[in-house]
């Protein structure tokens, strides 16, 4: 590192610290994320056979702190179902560290895409959809970040 120049320390859990993250914006909402959405799907252990999983994060705007408790829903095209169909769609909660992870059945493409859907819905903050795009259709893991602005 050059003489003048600062790093900035990310722990290993790849979450910046509530000081380091001060203004963060909040997550907008992705066109199509709420494509086949189902409200109040049921918190699930695993969605179908697994295989896949879908990670991520969940912190508030503007601190960055993390957010327990909050429930993240998911549902994809995968090798066992539709996204519109019902087995297909599944919820987690956060941990004290605001991450969530749920195993589903492998994510195929739909509508040439390899892609997931996520939702933050409780409404403790504002509602937000992600349709995040796989690199390939051959990934095992698809990792999101959720950052809320309260309601």
């Amino acid at each position: 590192m050059a003489l003048g120049t600062a790093a900035l320390f990310v722990p290993a859990t790849g979450l910046l610290s509530p000081a380091a993250a001060a203004g963060l914006a909040p997550t907008p909402t992705m066109r199509g994320g709420a494509n086949n959405y189902r409200p109040n799907a049921p918190i699930v252990d695993r969605i179908g056979g697994g295989g896949f999983w879908m990670t991520g994060t969940v912190r508030r705007a503007g601190d960055g702190a993390p957010l327990a408790g909050q429930r993240i829903q998911m549902w994809a095209h995968t090798t066992e179902g539709h996204e519109r169909d019902a087995h297909s769609h599944g919820a987690t909660l956060t941990d004290a560290d605001g991450v969530f992870r749920l195993e589903m059945p492998q994510i195929v493409p739909a509508f040439g895409q390899a892609h997931g859907h996520l939702a933050y819905d409780s409404g403790e903050f504002k509602t937000v959809f992600l349709r995040p795009v796989m690199d390939s259709p051959n990934d095992t893991t698809l990792n999101v970040e959720f950052v809320l602005e309260p309601v």
